[in-house]
């Protein structure tokens, strides 16, 4: 059994001790990722929260779409693709405001490979974003 991580510039650096993905035979296990941009850690559609805490208004579709994109680079750098994603677990911070917006968005990535989902709210995430996701990808025997 083939025991890998993988980690890349390319997207947001993680906000604790982990990869960004471990490979453990034949699935990928990619860790929650958010919109933060690689590099500078802004937020596309805005923080929710400004320093002091104040909400802020923000776009989560911008956000979710980041976060996409930050998946499937990651996934492109372990030798997987969105398309080879089978599970996925959506944190939102606000399910009542977020969630139309965020299934539209998820939608135009992920309505032809119909991954199995999970989305729960969540009080707050480690930054202050509005999404992430964890995902899970079938990449075969290694």
């Amino acid at each position: 059994m083939a025991d890998r991580e993988f980690a890349t510039n390319r997207a947001p650096k993680p906000v604790g001790p982990y990869p960004h993905a471990r490979r453990v035979g034949p699935l990928l296990f990619v860790s929650g990722m958010g919109p933060r941009q690689p590099g500078t850690d802004a937020i596309p559609g805005g923080a929710i929260r400004d320093a002091d805490g104040r909400p802020r208004d923000y776009d989560v579709s911008a956000q979710t779409r980041a976060t996409i994109e930050n998946i499937r680079t990651v996934l492109e750098e372990s030798g997987a693709s969105l398309e080879h994603v089978v599970d996925v677990t959506v944190f939102l911070v606000d399910m009542d405001r977020d969630f139309a917006d965020f299934n539209a968005v998820y939608g135009e990535f992920f309505s032809t490979i119909r991954p199995t989902r999970t989305t729960v709210a969540v009080r707050a995430l480690p930054t202050p974003i509005a999404v992430e996701l964890k995902v899970l990808a079938w990449v075969g025997e290694p």
